[in-house]
């Protein structure tokens, strides 16, 4: 695995792998892996001659109560796993690199944003899209991986995708879950032992969920409800939402049909857990 810190150098590598005919495979990551960002090195190691990822702590999608300076950073073992994952190229620009000077120009992302996560992160996918769209400019991969855990960065990087006509195949990539249906998080250590048990209600909330959607329920309203009474009886958690939306564009429905989204977060004592599950209906 070659490491790079330049935007200079990994366009030039790029532009050398992509003269030889090669696909590019590219995996953007704030570091500090995990198991969900292995899950989408290994997808884009099967399904490209190279792999890229990169790892920058971006600071514009960080607001003013969230403190870029303390996020988690481990370089050697982030690049340790990388490497054993089998990426080709490290891309580990510093800040200054990505950000010479203030920004003149900045990605608006207008749409897909003011429901789920969203609502309470004001701002945060505009540094997202502006970072990734860095990110694409640079690296121009044949396909781009994210987590679907994350569905609504996933919906917003659609967008991007879309609107900017990036000649790019967005692959999104399945949650990777636990044994008892927990979607897998770095956050999970920090739940206390009861908290852990009832923190499967989440997964199985959404199991029931789907079932009735099987079923023939289509009302948006009674689906949330359903999910939100499972939730509350079956734990201690605080419910911060529980929507169902048209999905990728995240908009509200009054009846189920396409593809939806049923996406909830729910806070424990240290921990704020979110999962979804994306459901096409015929």
């Amino acid at each position: 695995m070659k490491l790079i810190t330049t935007i200079k150098d990994m366009q030039t590598e790029i532009s050398k792998q992509k003269g030889l005919g090669k696909s590019i495979g590219f995996v953007p990551t704030m570091g500090f892996l995990h198991e969900g960002h292995l899950t989408l090195l290994s997808h884009a190691r099967k399904e490209n001659d190279i792999v890229v990822i990169s790892i920058f702590v971006n600071p514009l999608q960080f607001g003013p109560s969230e403190d870029f300076s303390t996020y988690p950073r481990d370089f050697d073992r982030d690049s340790a796993l990388a490497e054993a994952e089998g990426a080709d190229y490290l891309f580990y620009p510093s800040v200054e690199e990505m950000y010479p000077h203030e920004p003149s120009v900045k990605v608006v992302v207008q749409e897909r944003t003011d429901v789920l996560c969203g609502k309470s992160r004001p701002g945060h996918f505009d540094g997202v899209a502006t970072v990734i769209t860095k990110l694409f400019h640079i690296m121009m991969p044949t396909r781009a991986y994210f987590g679907k855990k994350d569905a609504q960065q996933v919906a917003v990087i659609d967008g991007l995708i879309t609107d900017f006509h990036f000649p790019i195949q967005l692959a999104a990539v399945d949650i990777v879950r636990e044994p008892d249906g927990l979607a897998k998080s770095s956050r999970n250590v920090n739940l206390l032992p009861e908290e852990r048990q009832q923190a499967t209600v989440l997964f199985k909330s959404l199991q029931m969920a789907k079932k009735a959607v099987d079923k023939g329920e289509r009302s948006p309203a009674r689906l949330s409800n359903l999910v939100s009474e499972v939730i509350s009886n079956d734990s201690n958690g605080q419910i911060d939402y529980v929507e169902v939306l048209s999905y990728p564009q995240l908009k509200p429905l009054e009846k189920l049909a396409g593809t939806i989204i049923i996406a909830l977060a729910v806070k424990f004592s240290k921990v704020r857990l979110i999962d979804n599950f994306i459901i096409h209906i015929d």
